[in-house]
């Protein structure tokens, strides 16, 4: 599946020939917590539908390798899959004009860990910096190669840093994923011209990206290389995770938790917490233990 709108999907097959397909009912009553049966990613198996030529009716779905998924809304029960089938995630974040927070940033390693989805995490946007501005940017460098993921620094419009870009992209199916305005959109246009995806400037009263990705789609690179461009996520929703497990999917906290008094340690104030001890003696940074409650409150 190339696209999903919701009521139809695009669907590209072993010959590459494109084919709009539906789905059948069961799919939609499966799974009530489910807002899209059918997800960009998915392998399916489709029949033509007899009555309208060149149309198809999805009515198998393959069981999927990983996947993301978000709440509908902050208020909803019910949760929406973003892609599936992943080979990693390009993670597009800002220091400004948008600015990513790193609980945003963690909020989506946190999910891709869970999923054991590889992520690189590409900070845009380099040439627009002040020198206060490119401070922060360093320390977030050093915050998430520290903990061992791949960083790059990036101007979508510096054709070096674009090459550079493409090599982890190589042969691969990314999900690229940040806030509305992060310059996703403009990265995509760059790697490939012809796509002719549309951009939007930032609000200056929000200082935030205005939506321009309306639906979930795969576009092709190269040969094989392919970017599935996602709407901006203003709020990226943790759901399907256990508050006790949270702590595990942080990869410079998990080596603490597993030494706690209690299996069942929330690190919040519990005695003989091994996280606790670790932000007190300087082991763990008081930032990344602040990322942490915010999530597990998020999930409260």
């Amino acid at each position: 599946v190339i696209k999903s709108t919701g009521s139809f999907y695009l669907v590209r097959t072993a010959q590459q020939e494109i084919i709009e397909c539906r789905i059948r009912g069961k799919f939609r009553l499966g799974n009530k917590k489910l807002t899209n049966p059918v997800a960009v990613g998915d392998v399916v198996e489709f029949d033509l539908d007899d009555k309208i030529p060149g149309k198809g009716m999805i009515h198998t779905i393959a069981e999927r390798e990983n996947y993301l998924m978000r709440k509908s809304n902050k208020l909803s029960s019910q949760y929406q899959i973003i892609a599936s089938n992943l080979d990693q995630i390009l993670l597009v974040a800002t220091i400004a004009r948008p600015r990513t927070t790193t609980v945003f940033i963690d909020r989506i390693l946190l999910a891709a860990e869970a999923y054991q989805i590889p992520v690189l995490l590409v900070f845009n946007k380099k040439d627009i910096y002040t020198p206060e501005e490119n401070h922060i940017l360093n320390e977030y460098v050093n915050i998430y190669e520290q903990i061992g993921y791949e960083t790059m620094v990036i101007s979508a419009f510096d054709e070096i840093d674009l090459e550079l870009l493409k090599r982890p992209l190589n042969g691969k199916i990314s999900l690229i994923t940040g806030h509305s305005g992060a310059g996703k959109s403009t990265i995509m246009n760059q790697l490939n011209p012809s796509l002719n995806i549309k951009t939007g400037s930032i609000s200056k009263y929000h200082q935030r990206g205005m939506h321009n990705t309306t639906f979930a789609e795969m576009h092709p690179v190269s040969t094989d290389t392919y970017i599935i461009d996602t709407p901006g996520i203003k709020d990226f929703g943790v759901v399907e995770f256990e508050q006790d497990n949270i702590s595990l999917y942080f990869r410079d906290i998990r080596p603490f938790a597993g030494q706690c008094k209690f299996n069942n340690c929330s690190h919040i104030d519990e005695p003989g917490c091994a996280v606790l001890e670790a932000v007190s003696s300087g082991k763990l940074q008081l930032n990344r233990y602040e990322s942490y409650l915010n999530v597990l409150g998020s999930l409260k």
